[in-house]
């Protein structure tokens, strides 16, 4: 098992596909490096993929202390001069997508360019009118899981996230059990980016000098806070390009992996070109 010790920490990464432009995929929260299984297969043939697990995920070393995004961004740069991959594009999605947004405007020699599905970047919709019922009602469920996994419920409080925030009502049902059993295992995690007051807040002047190429998608399916938090990134940086795609939701590598390749090799072909 291929381990890498960047900034005092063990993580796991895998590296498979013959292409030469490398391309790092990471991940949202509560998941692993498994998440990106079915999309791999799909772009291996154009890219040299790079998966890892985040700090505090699976097979990746989980801290005792207090983490925060931060460090996660601190991780992905190490990682990527670890394994000599920039420049590099890297695919984000959910809270993964925060992370590679806050490299870009950190470290971006690193980057040829970024693909970044729904960030939870609740912190842009603080006075929206449009939103606030609805993030009102997600931020009373996330304090409920957070309770639950602080009082050591942590299949419980995965199942919630999964059904009432993140997939919809049955979706818990319909995950395999190594699925199931990697959400639990990685719940400690996300009581530790819960508590991190920056994990959901970002400036869009923080990347205004970011000059590679960006693309932000969102799935037709998903709730209206993630188009919304779309649409104040592409309001505030007019060079980001935006898509919907129709038919998904919030893990379109999953459940739509052949439109996400196609999308990712797509934008990646158009403006390399």
């Amino acid at each position: 098992m291929p381990l890498a010790n960047v900034n005092g920490i063990r993580l796991f990464y895998g590296l498979s596909g013959t292409g030469d432009v490398p391309l790092v995929l990471v991940h949202g929260s509560w998941v692993s490096h498994h998440d990106w299984d079915r999309l791999i297969s799909r772009v291996s043939g154009s890219f040299r993929v790079l998966t890892y697990d985040r700090r505090g995920h699976s097979d990746s070393q989980r801290p005792s202390r207090q983490g925060s995004v931060r460090e996660d961004v601190d991780d992905l740069a190490a990682l990527i001069e670890y394994l000599d991959l920039a420049p590099a594009w890297v695919v984000g999605n959910s809270f993964g997508g925060s992370i590679t947004l806050r490299l870009a405007g950190e470290r971006p020699e690193l980057l040829r360019g970024i693909i970044v599905h729904e960030p939870p970047l609740f912190g842009l919709l603080k006075g929206d009118s449009v939103t606030a019922p609805l993030l009102e009602e997600v931020g009373k469920r996330i304090a409920t899981i957070v309770e639950q996994i602080a009082t050591g419920d942590h299949a419980g409080a995965a199942e919630q996230f999964v059904e009432k925030v993140a997939l919809g009502p049955g979706s818990w049902a319909r995950l395999g059990p190594d699925a199931r059993k990697t959400i639990k295992t990685n719940a400690l995690t996300f009581l530790d980016e819960a508590r991190d007051p920056e994990s959901l807040e970002f400036d869009p002047a923080w990347i205004t000098a970011f000059s590679g190429q960006a693309l932000l998608t969102s799935g037709g399916q998903s709730p209206p806070t993630s188009a919304r938090i779309v649409e104040k990134l592409t309001a505030a940086l007019p060079d980001l390009e935006c898509i919907q795609l129709t038919g998904a939701g919030h893990i379109p590598h999953v459940t739509h992996p052949d439109v996400y390749a196609e999308t990712i090799k797509g934008f990646i072909s158009r403006t390399s070109a």
